[in-house]
């Protein structure tokens, strides 16, 4: 007689019973079995912050002092064009670099709208569709209300 054959002698009395069914615990759902074989994440978070981490930013350009020159122009050019026509809001696009919320960098922005307010106080210019540009952030500006301006 074999080995399998001398051991399935032994569990003759019980191999054709059927299965027990607890009367005080139900079943246990079949999802919440299956979660119970899932992989186990030991490092939460940690695809998150490797991706976070080769997510790449741009480094902030620092404007010569020409670039800075034609943007204060340009500026002023806004302000003279809005003082001299009130309820004139110019269409601009201005390029201004964004700082990253979670790492150093950030990214340039090109932006499109029409000229609400410009805020000497907080320093930005206020689009009418409420976008708030950081006048200390921004490396250029292009619309027609700068079309006087000799380049």
């Amino acid at each position: 007689m074999r080995k399998d054959e001398r051991e399935q002698g032994r569990y003759d009395d019980i191999l054709h019973l059927s299965h027990p069914i607890s009367r005080r615990h139900p079943p246990m759902p079949l999802q919440d079995r299956a979660a119970q074989f899932m992989p186990f994440a030991a490092l939460t978070g940690h695809e998150d912050a490797v991706r976070e981490t080769a997510r790449l930013t741009d480094s902030r350009v620092e404007l010569d002092e020409g670039q800075r020159e034609k943007l204060d122009q340009r500026l002023s050019l806004l302000l003279k064009s809005m003082y001299e026509c009130p309820g004139l809001e110019p269409e601009i696009t201005v390029i201004y670099f964004r700082p990253d919320e979670k790492k150093a960098g950030g990214a340039y922005v090109s932006v499109s709208g029409r000229v609400q307010k410009v805020d000497g106080y907080r320093r930005r210019i206020l689009l009418k569709d409420g976008t708030a540009l950081p006048m200390d952030e921004i490396v250029g500006m292009e619309g027609d209300v700068f079309e006087s301006m000799a380049e």
